[in-house]
């Protein structure tokens, strides 16, 4: 067996969308990505909108990524550390993944110190985003009540609209996410603004935008975007010395 030293970051697989012409396909080949680093994955990160819809009531649960979650059951069973970031599709994440499949769940941003290098890990909505709309919606998302409420529509009615503005959401952005420059990239603006308080930061690690980027910020702090696997089936991976951002291709 190979030792277990690498860790893994991966965001945005929106496993369930309506995007992909046949979305098993997609989990099938995120799953076989997993079967692929399981033997040298210390831990793995997975950095929000791993669901392109996600909500636990109390005694259900979405159907359906059972090979997926089959998966990260085995990887935390054979050792590997797996952290799951919720991110603005899959924030209604509770206790059951937790308990089912012995994941760590994030709620907020976190800075961690991996291999003798400092990271602070989010997936990236909210940070930087100065879009009143968009903060709106944030807010009322992450609100408990509202949550409650949500809970209290009948799953048959509740989930095919949350799905519909799920995929209408995710759609519109895909669409638009390329890259604006250094200057206009809201999570490059807030990377900068942080080390001005945290300057010992080496790496800034986000999902959300949609776009695969490695830049450096200084002399000793880069910022990596993760892209996703709608267009690029990207990750990031860092052996202890270096930190890189691949694509996973089959054959």
């Amino acid at each position: 067996m190979k030792e277990k030293n690498k860790i893994y970051f991966a965001s945005d697989v929106h496993l369930g969308s309506s995007f992909f012409e046949d979305s098993i396909v997609v989990e099938k080949r995120f799953v076989r990505w997993l079967d692929s680093i399981k033997e040298e994955a210390k831990a793995l990160y997975l950095m929000g909108d791993i669901f392109d819809f996600w909500f636990e009531y109390k005694y259900v649960v979405p159907k359906g990524f059972t090979r997926f979650l089959g998966k990260i059951a085995e990887m935390t069973d054979r050792g590997t550390e797996i952290h799951f970031f919720i991110g603005n599709h899959d924030i209604w994440l509770f206790d059951y993944l937790p308990e089912e499949t012995g994941i760590i769940v994030h709620k907020e941003p976190l800075v961690a110190n991996i291999g003798g290098k400092k990271f602070f890990l989010s997936h990236g909505d909210g940070l930087g985003d100065t879009s009143r709309s968009f903060r709106i919606i944030r807010k009322i998302f992450h609100n408990k009540f509202c949550q409650k409420m949500f809970s209290w529509i009948h799953p048959r009615w509740s989930m095919a609209f949350a799905h519909a503005w799920s995929n209408h959401s995710r759609e519109n952005g895909i669409m638009g996410n390329v890259y604006l420059g250094e200057a206009n990239e809201f999570l490059i603006r807030y990377a900068k603004q942080y080390l001005e308080q945290d300057p010992e930061i080496n790496f800034f690690i986000f999902g959300h935008r949609h776009i695969m980027l490695d830049l450096m910020l200084c002399k000793k702090s880069r910022i990596i975007i993760l892209g996703d696997w709608l267009q690029f089936y990207s990750y990031a991976v860092f052996d202890g010395e270096e930190l890189s951002l691949e694509q996973y291709v089959e054959n």
